[in-house]
């Protein structure tokens, strides 16, 4: 019998792209997405938004890993339209620089 709630990890790794910065913009203009630190696991950090792991993306946020998408990464990631690894974690659209 398949599992009704699938792991969490094993869905949004099926969903994470990279994705050129044009068609990530009005995500950002939008206020809903988020910088993930390029050592952290982007899946990892998008299971524990949906696992509603409160004191894990708090410690995240408390130590700048994770946070809201900055200005200057903007403006750096438009002048050469970097691709980003993405994945969404609805209503956050989150973000990884490769590596």
């Amino acid at each position: 019998m398949a599992s009704e709630n699938p792991d969490p990890r094993s869905l949004l790794n099926t969903e994470t792209a990279r994705i050129g910065w044009s068609e990530l913009e009005r995500h950002f203009a939008s206020g809903a997405m988020v910088t993930v630190a390029p050592d952290l696991d982007l899946v990892e950090v998008g299971a524990r938004f949906i696992e509603d792991d409160k004191p894990a993306v708090q410690q995240w946020l408390d130590n700048d890993r994770i946070r809201r998408t900055t200005e200057d990464e903007a403006r750096r990631w438009a002048a050469s339209d970097a691709g980003l690894w993405c994945v969404v974690v609805a209503p956050w659209v989150l973000v990884q620089e490769p590596q």
